[in-house]
C-alpha cells in the first residue's frame, strides 16, 4: 500500500461521515477495494472522468479538513510517542526485579490495552 493510500484512507476514517454517499462509495472502491477508474465508471455506468472528478472533490474535502483540524497528524505522533514509551518500558522491565518489574509490567499492558 503505498503513503498516499495509506493517508487517503485514514482520512477516510476520520472524515468519511464529511462526503456525500457518492462521493465516500467511490473513494472506497479506489482506494479500499483497489479498483481502477475505468472499473469504477463501468460499474456505475459514468465516465471514466466523472468517477475521476468525485474522487478528487472527496480527496479535497478530505485533505481540507486535515489542514484545518490537524486530526490525522496529531494521531501519527501520538502513534510514534506509544512506540517509544513500549520500546523503552520493554528496556525497563529487563532491568527490573521485584516489584518495580511487577509495575513496569501492568504500565506495559495498560498501554498495550491503550492501544486496542
Amino acid at each position: 500500500m503505498s503513503d498516499k493510500t495509506l493517508k487517503m484512507t485514514m482520512l477516510l476514517d476520520f472524515f468519511g461521515e464529511l462526503l456525500t454517499e457518492k462521493q465516500r462509495s467511490y473513494f472506497e472502491m479506489y482506494y479500499n477495494e483497489d479498483l481502477s477508474l475505468s472499473e469504477i465508471a463501468e460499474n456505475e455506468g459514468i465516465s471514466r472522468q466523472g468517477v475521476r472528478d468525485i474522487i478528487m472533490r472527496a480527496e479535497n474535502t478530505l485533505l481540507q479538513m486535515e489542514e484545518k483540524t490537524g486530526l490525522l497528524r496529531r494521531f501519527e505522533e501520538r502513534r510514534e510517542i506509544i512506540r517509544e514509551m513500549e520500546t523503552e518500558l520493554a528496556r525497563l522491565i529487563q532491568l527490573c526485579r521485584g516489584e518495580a518489574r511487577e509495575r513496569a509490567e501492568s504500565l506495559q499492558k495498560r498501554l498495550q490495552d491503550l492501544k486496542g
